[in-house]
């Protein structure tokens, strides 16, 4: 094993939970902050618990709210689009149409 390329190791680390709790381990520094550790786990207490630290669900409901009101919006465009190409076509005649009023004016 080379010398001098390892870190130190500290078997009196400490740890602290967000939840106040501490206790000590082995580690390569020599104190460690968690968010939730086993005794304020829902797995090892029974509790169910919502930990949201960043915002990251408050995220994704504002990005699935605008997903929704842009999705509204596409779909009245898509109707109005729809609707204006459906004046289009009652405007303009029929083939059979055409051929009808061809017959009346043509001579007999």
């Amino acid at each position: 094993m080379r010398a001098n390329i390892h870190p130190n190791w500290n078997p009196e680390a400490k740890v602290t939970c967000a939840c106040g709790e501490t206790f000590t381990t082995g580690s390569t520094v020599p104190s460690i902050r968690v968010e939730i550790c086993s005794k304020c786990h829902p797995f090892f207490t029974g509790q169910q618990k919502f930990i949201d630290t960043l915002g990251q669900v408050d995220k994704f409901y504002k990005k699935t709210e605008i997903a929704k009101v842009k999705q509204e919006e596409r779909k009245k465009v898509l109707e109005a689009r729809k609707s204006r190409i459906d004046d289009k076509k009652k405007e303009r005649p029929t083939l059979k149409d055409l051929l009808m009023q061809a017959r009346k004016h043509a001579p007999s």
